[in-house]
């Protein structure tokens, strides 16, 4: 007897369809309600009305009429969630509500819209951008920034570009969220959020999350050559002026603030699998063993000094960026 039409085998594959049928329609209920469908009454409608059709279609007492309404349901679902395309021309949160864009002209590098907003607290803020020219020639440095609000396991990764007459851009990989949604870690999962190169001075990017938010920061020197350094930051440069022509989706798993780096640094595959990329508040260390970070000093220490320390009530400044990277101070941190 041919062992796949065995009875045994046959119930395992009608257990294992039962369990992929159930998984997909889950997938695909969380899709139609974390989507961007409009208006609001439609997606509610459609996330109720999928997995009632699907369950129906799977009752009907004909094998081949359920097999094919079934088939029929996901696959249209199928179809509109690879085609659901991302959008630029949403009603955008103030943070989120002006990108940056590039132009190239040889070795220079001029980027409009650098975010600069004058944080009071998280909610207010006064919106600043400006223009700067930058040269490529003069990149002098990369750094890691870790920022953690709750626990040692997640963090919020992105860099900052140095250069030699002292200024600084922070470019950070985020969800680009709408006015009207409130933010949710599920469903940057799905398609709900666009991807968002956040590019802004350091007052801003690093600022608001040691100044006003009172998180957790840290901030690691890349040990980059000057070709690592300028192949990276012109990745940059291009995926931002890409985005603005072709929005793309942000995904939690795929395509979020850590996998990003990686990407535009042409990380080999094994190394965006490593744990420590889903677990973010580790990257540094994933860094570390890879050599991209001073393995001069044990990765606890180094740790305990990269940790930005700042005064009570202080206000990142014209100076922020300096004040920032001097000499660390000597510090117990619970979390190391």
């Amino acid at each position: 007897m041919n062992p796949q039409t065995s009875p045994r085998w046959q119930r395992v594959r009608k257990i294992a369809g039962r369990v992929a049928l159930v998984v997909f329609v889950l997938f695909g209920t969380a899709a139609l309600y974390y989507s961007t469908l409009e208006p609001d009454g439609l997606r509610i409608a459609l996330t109720v009305l999928f997995p009632l059709l699907v369950a129906g279609a799977s009752r009907l007492p004909n094998r081949l009429a359920s097999r094919d309404g079934v088939g029929t349901l996901c696959g249209a679902l199928g179809i509109w969630y690879l085609t659901d395309p991302p959008r630029n021309d949403r009603e955008w949160q103030g943070e989120y509500a002006v990108p940056a864009d590039v132009t190239m002209n040889g070795s220079l590098a001029h980027i409009r819209n650098i975010r600069n907003f004058i944080y009071r607290t998280t909610q207010d803020y006064t919106p600043r951008y400006y223009d700067a020219t930058y040269n490529l020639d003069d990149l002098s440095s990369v750094d890691l920034v870790t920022s953690y609000w709750a626990g040692n396991a997640i963090a919020h990764v992105f860099l900052s570009f140095g250069f030699r007459d002292g200024r600084h851009v922070a470019m950070s990989i985020e969800t680009r969220r709408q006015k009207k949604f409130q933010y949710s870690t599920i469903a940057g999962f799905f398609h709900h959020y666009e991807i968002f190169y956040v590019t802004a001075d350091e007052r801003d990017l690093i600022g608001v999350r040691t100044d006003v938010r009172h998180e957790r920061v840290y901030l690691y020197r890349l040990t980059l050559s000057p070709a690592e350094r300028r192949r990276l930051f012109e990745s940059y440069l291009r995926e931002i002026h890409t985005l603005v022509q072709h929005p793309a989706w942000y995904n939690t798993l795929t395509d979020n603030c850590t996998t990003g780096i990686l990407t535009r640094a042409q990380a080999r595959l094994r190394y965006r699998l490593d744990w420590r990329v889903l677990l973010s508040g580790y990257t540094a260390s994933l860094a570390y063993d890879l050599g991209l970070l001073d393995t001069r000093l044990p990765f606890s220490e180094l740790k305990t000094q990269s940790r930005i320390q700042r005064p009570a009530n202080a206000s990142p400044d014209a100076d922020y960026s300096e004040e920032i990277r001097s000499k660390p101070h000597e510090i117990n941190d619970p979390a190391d």
